[in-house]
């Protein structure tokens, strides 16, 4: 079973290093997709850091969303 602490992380990395590129490479296709990304990676990170568990677990989802 993997904690919310590995899975955060791991879905954040996901998006940022697998998905985004992907999404740069579609041209202007892809910028609403990636403006979504951007602002979920950054929302993410705010709650990391302020330790607020309720919204990594709706960013968590959110990330897990984005596909391919």
């Amino acid at each position: 079973m993997e904690t919310l602490g590995e899975a955060l992380p791991r879905e954040m990395t996901r998006v940022r290093d697998v998905l985004m590129p992907r999404y740069v490479e579609c041209g202007p296709g892809g910028m609403f997709a990636l403006a979504m990304m951007r602002k979920a990676l950054d929302d993410a990170a705010k709650a990391m850091i302020s330790g607020d568990v309720v919204e990594m677990l709706r960013c968590c989802q959110e990330l897990k969303d984005f596909t391919e």
